[in-house]
């Protein structure tokens, strides 16, 4: 096996430089840098991961919890694009990732013990129920945590803007002449609170009361709920002109419905999603929606949390807020 010291003889630097150069140190002059690389490349040298955890205390190991509902895993566009986004940048800084969960063989563990058992650095949490009582357990250990779109008075989070995304898009919908939108929302969560709340009080801004009816409690990522539900508003005598959806995959389970029911988009009823996957701008009409940014959210908590894994005594909780934006499809019909 090729150590440091071999690599010091075969470049001519001293050890102490050599392990400086491949850890980058600021103090080494980046040809330097390049030179013992390359050697440590060309000679097979691959650095010890347990040597480097005795002498930093960190594993350079980082804990992701995602745990969605609907049980989508990495299919689920929008957080798997997050994941990715903050698996680049970690990676980019050093840092692996494993994957929490609660079951390890024939072991049951919470998630602060397999956290531990894994010797992570550090937990991002993400598409969770943060009620969850070993979600709280972790949250409230001694492991830094940053969490994705739900925020802990105790912790740092990373949170889409959802108020703002919803109050542009009704805004835009409403300046297409639309007076009548109704609203297909996820299940409670902070993410459903901001969108509803924010639907509210932005069509009360614009002297548009919102009839019981038109409102209704689905699923996020569920297609078969969004079209039940979609049936339910095209069966109403006052039926809006325009129906929300909680996201853009249960989009698809609405704009079945209308196409089964013999009616156009946006010609006879206009729909909008949320989340702006590729697959909405696939679709035809192409759908118009509130495209978030993925690629900061992930990048945004790999930073935070390696910040806080590297740097504890300089903590600083934090909510960083990330804007998205509408994109404009063909979903929504023009009526003045």
């Amino acid at each position: 096996m090729v150590s440091i010291k071999d690599i010091s003889t075969k470049c001519g630097y001293s050890v102490a430089t050599v392990s400086k150069a491949l850890n980058d140190h600021s103090d080494i002059a980046e040809s330097t840098k390049a030179l013992v690389r390359k050697t440590a490349k060309d000679m097979g040298y691959f650095p010890n991961s347990s040597a480097r955890a005795l002498k930093t205390h960190r594993t350079y190991n980082i804990g992701v919890l995602f745990v969605d509902e609907a049980q989508s895993g990495l299919t689920h566009d929008y957080f798997a694009r997050v994941l990715d986004s903050f698996k680049v940048e970690a990676e980019k800084n050093g840092y692996d990732i494993t994957f929490i969960n609660k079951h390890m063989k024939q072991k049951n563990m919470s998630y602060y013990e397999h956290s531990k058992y894994r010797g992570v650095d550090g937990v991002v949490i993400a598409c969770i129920d943060f009620r969850d009582p070993d979600v709280i357990e972790l949250i409230h250990g001694e492991l830094p945590v940053v969490t994705i779109d739900h925020v802990f008075d105790n912790r740092t989070a990373i949170v889409s803007d959802n108020a703002k995304g919803m109050r542009d898009l009704i805004h835009y919908i409403y300046d297409m002449g639309h007076r009548k939108i109704a609203y297909i929302h996820g299940a409670d969560s902070l993410v459903t609170q901001n969108r509803v709340g924010s639907y509210y009080k932005t069509l009360g801004e614009l002297g548009i009361k919102v009839p019981d009816e038109y409102v209704k409690s689905g699923i996020y990522r569920d297609p078969d709920t969004a079209a039940k539900l979609t049936e339910e508003l095209l069966d109403l005598k006052d039926r809006p002109t325009c129906i929300l959806f909680p996201d853009d995959f249960s989009c698809i389970g609405g704009l079945n419905t209308i196409k089964e029911r013999g009616l156009q988009i946006p010609d006879d009823i206009s729909i909008a999603g949320y989340d702006g996957i590729p697959l909405s701008q696939m679709l035809n009409p192409k759908m118009t929606t509130v495209k978030q940014d993925t690629k900061s959210l992930g990048r945004s908590a790999a930073q935070k949390l390696i910040a806080l894994i590297e740097n504890p005594k300089a903590t600083i909780i934090e909510r960083v807020v990330i804007e998205g934006e509408v994109l404009y499809g063909q979903s929504v019909k023009k009526l003045n």
